[in-house]
């Protein structure tokens, strides 16, 4: 999943990236409302976590500008200011939920992930195909209980298709969704990532659709087990 951080303090921003780099996410940065709001504008984001006390641009008419175009990525505010009226006014242009600085880093990503689940569909911190599960509070997976090792790009791919369970995911929607904005991207590396998750959780639980893409399901056995 690719998170896009609107923060002009230095300090925090490097925090945020760090944090959340953790947690398994790809991260862009930007320091001003007016590179936010492009990349916000030309770059698929899962959600965005956007400051309102901005140079060059406020968070609010940053906001207010993607939404006008379409822009339907959950927000995260962060925000120094109490008064209720801002906060109003935020969630007036778009905004999807806020937090008021300082705040603690559990909360945001505890936050961040509920915006996540909700936009893809899902309820629970814990996505579960079968007997694979996936705790997004942890950044792990699991098959029959039994935690697989999984590096930091495996995760993006799995954590992507487990969060689209079921819809076939195109090998360029993955690349725009596992990695951030300076990496050096090869759609061939996606093939790479594949094979690999399938030694790690079993063969038969992504498919692989000709000319289409991925797509992520419960094995018919599994299946048959639970039904």
């Amino acid at each position: 999943m690719r998170i896009l951080v609107v923060e002009d303090d230095a300090d925090l921003r490097r925090q945020l990236a760090d944090v959340l780099s953790q947690s398994g996410y790809a991260v862009d940065l930007a320091a001003d409302g007016e590179d936010g709001h492009f990349l916000g504008d030309t770059e698929p984001y899962d959600a965005v976590i956007l400051d309102l006390g901005l140079p060059k641009m406020d968070g609010v008419s940053v906001l207010k500008k993607w939404r006008a175009d379409g822009k339907s990525f959950p927000v995260l505010i962060l925000t120094a200011r109490d008064s209720w009226s801002e906060k109003v006014a935020g969630f007036d242009a778009g905004a999807d939920d806020y937090l008021t600085k300082p705040f603690i880093t559990e909360e945001l990503l505890a936050r961040l992930r509920a915006l996540l689940r909700r936009a893809a569909g899902h309820s629970a911190a814990t996505l579960e195909a079968g007997k694979l599960v996936v705790d997004t509070r942890a950044a792990r997976a699991s098959v029959n209980g039994e935690p697989v090792k999984l590096t930091a790009h495996e995760y993006r791919v799995l954590s992507y298709l487990m969060h689209h369970m079921g819809r076939v995911v195109p090998r360029t929607e993955l690349v725009e969704h596992i990695y951030d904005q300076d990496f050096d991207r090869d759609s061939n590396t996606i093939e790479v990532f594949i094979g690999r998750l399938r030694r790690k959780i079993g063969q038969d639980r992504i498919q692989t659709e000709r000319g289409l893409g991925y797509r992520l399901v419960v094995p018919d056995i599994e299946a048959r087990v639970a039904g």
